[in-house]
């Protein structure tokens, strides 16, 4: 029993202590709202203390894989985003148009995102082939698992109507399954994959294109079932 109060009493002296510091941190804040306030918590049975306001948060240690990784996802969601461009002018097709815009919509903002894991971590956001210098933009994009060649991608401008959402739907899948390579890949790459932000969005990823890929293969099953009519 007097353990059981002793811890108690521990207990409540911690909370009040800890209160007691979000309370200076929140007055702090409001006397002075342009003022940072960052407190770093203390170890069993000691205070916590109030850091600097140049304190900056460490980042996670990366692999150049992981690098690599975004550098080239880049590239890649960037071809998915330049196809769903041509939806509206060469389809009627509500389902693709509908399916689109989530493609281009999901796969943009992850854009925005490996630009921002990029620059925080100071890497160059394009690609770098210092073996290769001299290969321009379409060499560099043939290199990645599933990246439509210049000739399919000139063949889909070219489409419209039930040609043009054939022509979309057969090279997205291509697209989506050339991505689930890369998440694979950096997987499989030892010591890759560890970043938290990273291994979030990888998956997240995986997910998304596995489920878009599914919508697409039905809406081709049902392309293909209307031709046999």
């Amino acid at each position: 029993m007097l353990r059981g109060m002793l811890l108690a009493a521990s207990a409540s002296a911690g909370f009040f202590c800890c209160a007691g510091l979000f309370s200076s941190a929140v007055w702090a804040q409001q006397t002075d709202p342009g003022r940072p306030v960052v407190v770093q918590p203390g170890a069993p049975g000691k205070p916590s203390r109030t850091l600097p306001a140049s304190t900056k948060a460490t980042l996670p240690p990366r692999s150049q894989a992981d690098v690599e990784f975004m550098q080239g996802m880049i590239m890649h969601h960037s071809q998915a985003v330049e196809m769903t461009a041509l939806i509206t002018s060469h389809t009627d097709n509500k389902d693709l148009r509908l399916l689109g815009a989530r493609i281009s919509s999901s796969q943009s903002d992850e854009i925005r995102f490996m630009r921002r894991w990029l620059a925080a971590r100071g890497e160059a956001l394009s690609m770098m082939t210092p073996e290769m210098p001299n290969m321009n933009m379409h060499e560099k994009m043939a290199l990645m698992p599933g990246m439509l060649t210049p000739e399919q991608m000139e063949a889909l401008r070219k489409a419209k109507g039930a040609e043009f959402d054939h022509l979309f739907l057969t090279g997205m899948v291509q697209h989506h399954n050339g991505a689930l390579t890369m998440v694979k890949d950096l997987f499989d790459t030892a010591g890759a994959g560890q970043d938290a932000d990273l291994f979030n969005f990888a998956t997240d990823a995986d997910n998304t294109q596995r489920a878009e890929i599914r919508i697409m293969q039905t809406m081709l099953e049902k392309e293909f079932s209307e031709e046999k009519r």
